[in-house]
């Protein structure tokens, strides 16, 4: 089992930082999407990648200033991992547990903890379940403008990875034109034409995974992706029903390493001593296409709006 002090390491880290949002909260998101003809370097040998992510979210209001953040995250992949090589499924079951608490109208302070179970469950093991977390700070500076200043840290198999999180949203006066950025983790620029929105968005992550599967030896992946899409997109029933087609180019990349093989620490892009020997050859990026269902709750629409994920 991996040291559960790194577990109160984050919690104490994360405690340092503060939290205000967006005026909705996307209380269910599904996605499906597929990766196509990804080659191996060195090879002629190419993989597809196939996704599917699940989202639930649901925030429990204790009083006028405070509210209890909840959720799931599933995510899965599936590919080959090396040249000519069986497919095989990686998933990650994460839960959300955080607070969200207003301190005025300007500032107000989010704190979210992220225990997850990773690995091809093919069978689970102690070594699967990984600690994280995130808080991020945010400042309303104008009715249409809210800056952002956090942080995010995650025990993985691969070591501890962290990165500070700085962004800002914006809302046009007339409700069309919005910018969600919190890099280097995610950005999101729309603008919305009626019944239909067109955007481009980006999102960066960094994941690991046990691999329990017999005949593959003790081994784990580490998952590196950059998605880069446009997308246009339906919003149904008054915005609270969407549905997204997007496509891109991601450079997601799965990197195969023994157990045990680790480095110091990652900062972003950054690897603090890491001599670790790669196992599979790497994986070039590749066009994708992705539909993605939202259900959305308008904070607006309630009477309680002060508290958001």
């Amino acid at each position: 089992m991996k040291d559960l002090t790194k577990f109160w390491l984050i919690a104490a880290i994360l405690f340092t930082c503060i939290s205000p949002s967006q005026n909705y909260v996307d209380v269910f998101k599904i996605g499906f999407g597929e990766s196509f003809s990804n080659s191996f370097e060195g090879t002629n040998s190419e993989t597809s990648i196939t996704y599917f992510d699940l989202n639930l979210t649901y925030p429990i209001q204790f009083n006028d200033r405070t509210a209890m953040i909840t959720g799931i995250d599933l995510v899965s992949s599936r590919l080959q991992l090396i040249p000519n090589g069986q497919r095989t499924s990686l998933y990650s079951t994460t839960l959300q547990l955080g607070l969200n608490h207003s301190f005025n109208e300007k500032w107000s302070a989010a704190l979210v903890m992220l225990p997850k179970m990773a690995s091809d469950y093919k069978s689970l093991e102690w070594d699967d379940l990984l600690f994280g977390g995130y808080t991020v700070a945010r400042l309303k500076k104008t009715e249409n403008l809210t800056y952002r200043f956090g942080w995010y840290l995650s025990d993985e198999q691969f070591g501890i990875f962290t990165t500070p999180i700085i962004g800002w949203y914006y809302l046009s006066p007339n409700s069309r034109f919005e910018m969600d950025v919190s890099l280097p983790i995610s950005v999101d620029v729309n603008y919305a034409l009626g019944a239909f929105t067109i955007g481009l968005d980006y999102f960066g992550i960094g994941r690991s995974y046990n691999i329990n599967q017999v005949n593959r030896g003790n081994v784990y992946v580490q998952q590196g992706a950059l998605d880069f899409a446009s997308y246009l997109q339906w919003n149904g029933f008054d915005k609270s029903v969407l549905i997204r087609g997007k496509l891109g180019y991601t450079s997601n990349d799965f990197e195969l390493y023994a157990d045990g093989d680790t480095y110091d620490l990652g900062i972003t892009a950054l690897r603090i001593n890491d001599d670790r020997i790669r196992l599979n050859p790497e994986i070039n990026g590749g066009f994708f296409a992705k539909i993605e269902a939202i259900y959305r709750f308008n904070l607006n629409d309630s009477p309680d709006n002060e508290i958001n994920e």
